[in-house]
C-alpha cells in the first residue's frame, strides 16, 4: 500500500474541475463478506458493463477557511443531497493518507446515474470509482507526471475504499479483484483486467437487465457483508468462491457456455443463499424474480440457447447471453419477462472497455 503514498506534490493548484463517467459492473463469481480494510474474503470477477454508468464533475477550489476539516457538498441528478454525505466523508477520510490534498480543497461534487440507485444494480460500484477516478485527475495535475497504469492502478485502490465491487469498475472487460493462487497478478488491494485467455463466446456479451423492483433495498451491502462475520456457512462459501473461479478459467478459455452459465447461475443464488442463512436473515428476490428465473429455464430447456441470468444484491434479474444468439433470447425477453418488471422497465446493456473522461 505504501506504493499509493505520495512523497510529495510538485506543482500547485488553484480552481479546477474534472469529470469521469465509470460504469457499473457485474460479478460473475461474488464477492461477499470482507475484512478491514474493505478487503475481500474470497476472490471474484465481473464483466464490466456500458450502459450503466454514473457521471460525476467535481469542482475543487482552495478552502475559504483553511483548517483540517474535510469540505464538499454534493448533488445528485441536479438537487443537493445530504444523505450520500456520510458515505463520501468516510471515504475521503480512507484516503487521506493516499490523497492527501483533499483536506486542502472545497469539493463540488456533481453525479448523476444513467440507472435507478439503489435498486441491485451496483450504483455504488460506478458512484465510488467515478468520484476516485475525479480523485486521481487532480493528483496528476499536482503530481505532474504519472503512467496510465500506474493511474488505474491507484484508482481502483482508492474506490475499494469507498465501496469494495467499485475497484472492478476502473477498467475492462473482464475484471479480477481478490488474491487466487492461478491467476497471475490477483490481489486483495486492487482489480486488475483477467489476464488469460477467453473465447470469442464471451466478446461482446450481453446483459439485459430487468427492473423488478426499482426501490431501496430492505437491507444494505455493507449490512450484509457484514453478517458474513460468524455465519455458519462462510468457511465453505469462500472456499467456493476460489474453486468456482478456477473453474471459470477452464470455461472461459474453452468457450464452454453451459459450463459459464453453470458457474454464474450457481454463484447468483448462492450469493442469496448466504443471505436467507445469516442471522439476521432477510430476502432480496422479489415473487417476480423467482418467475423470471424459472421461464428462463423453461426457455433454455425447450431451445437450447445459452442464456442464463444472475443476480446482485436485489431484485433485478441480469439476463446474460452471447453476441451471436441475441436475436432470438432478447425477442423471448420482450415476448415473456418484461411483463414481470415494474413499469415494463428494463435496461439494454452488454460488456463495456470501463471508464472515460468527461470532456467539463
Amino acid at each position: 500500500m505504501r506504493q499509493f503514498i505520495p512523497s510529495s506534490y510538485k506543482n500547485e493548484v488553484e480552481n479546477g474541475v474534472v469529470g469521469w463517467q465509470s460504469p457499473s459492473n457485474i460479478a460473475l463469481v461474488k464477492y461477499w463478506g470482507k475484512r478491514d480494510p474493505q478487503l475481500p474474503e474470497n476472490p471474484s470477477i465481473s464483466f464490466t458493463l456500458d450502459a450503466c454508468r454514473t457521471k460525476t464533475k467535481m469542482y475543487y477550489s482552495p478552502k475559504i477557511y483553511p483548517g483540517n476539516s474535510l469540505s464538499f457538498d454534493v448533488y445528485f441528478e441536479g438537487e443537493k443531497n445530504e444523505a450520500f454525505k456520510p458515505k463520501i466523508f468516510k471515504f475521503f477520510e480512507r484516503i487521506e493518507e493516499y490523497c492527501p490534498f483533499v483536506r486542502n480543497f472545497h469539493f463540488k461534487i456533481e453525479t448523476e446515474n444513467t440507472f435507478p440507485h439503489s435498486s441491485g444494480i451496483a450504483s455504488s460500484a460506478s458512484g465510488m470509482s467515478a468520484l476516485a477516478l475525479c480523485l486521481m485527475s487532480v493528483e496528476k495535475e499536482l503530481v505532474g507526471d504519472m503512467t496510465e497504469e500506474f493511474f488505474n492502478k491507484k484508482a481502483s485502490f482508492l474506490a475499494r475504499l469507498g465501496s469494495g465491487s467499485a475497484c472492478r469498475s476502473i477498467e475492462g472487460d473482464l475484471i479480477v479483484w481478490g488474491e487466487h493462487d492461478h491467476i497471475k497478478g490477483s490481489n486483495d488491494l486492487f482489480g486488475i483486467q483477467y489476464p488469460d485467455t477467453v473465447h470469442p463466446n464471451f466478446k461482446n456479451y450481453h446483459d439485459t437487465i430487468l427492473l423488478i423492483d426499482k426501490g431501496e433495498k430492505q437491507v444494505s451491502s455493507t449490512v450484509g457483508h457484514d453478517l458474513m462475520h460468524g455465519h455458519p456457512f462462510a468457511k465453505n462459501r469462500f472456499l467456493q468462491a476460489h474453486e468456482n473461479l478456477s473453474k471459470l478459467r477452464t470455461i472461459l478459455k474453452e468457450g464452454d457456455l453451459e459450463g459459464f452459465i453453470n458457474i454464474m447461475e450457481s454463484e447468483a443464488l448462492t450469493l442469496h443463499a448466504m443471505m436467507m442463512t445469516s442471522n439476521p436473515y432477510f430476502i432480496l428476490m422479489k415473487p417476480n424474480t423467482l418467475k423470471v428465473i424459472n421461464k428462463i429455464w423453461e426457455f433454455r430447456k425447450e431451445t437450447g440457447l445459452p442464456i442464463g441470468f444472475t443476480l446482485d444484491a436485489g431484485a433485478n434479474v441480469h439476463i446474460l447471453y452471447p453476441e451471436n444468439d441475441s436475436v432470438r433470447i432478447f425477442q423471448f425477453i420482450k415476448d415473456q419477462l418484461v411483463e414481470y418488471c415494474q413499469n415494463g422497465h428494463y435496461i439494454c446493456d452488454r460488456v463495456g472497455a470501463g471508464a472515460s473522461r468527461l470532456k467539463v
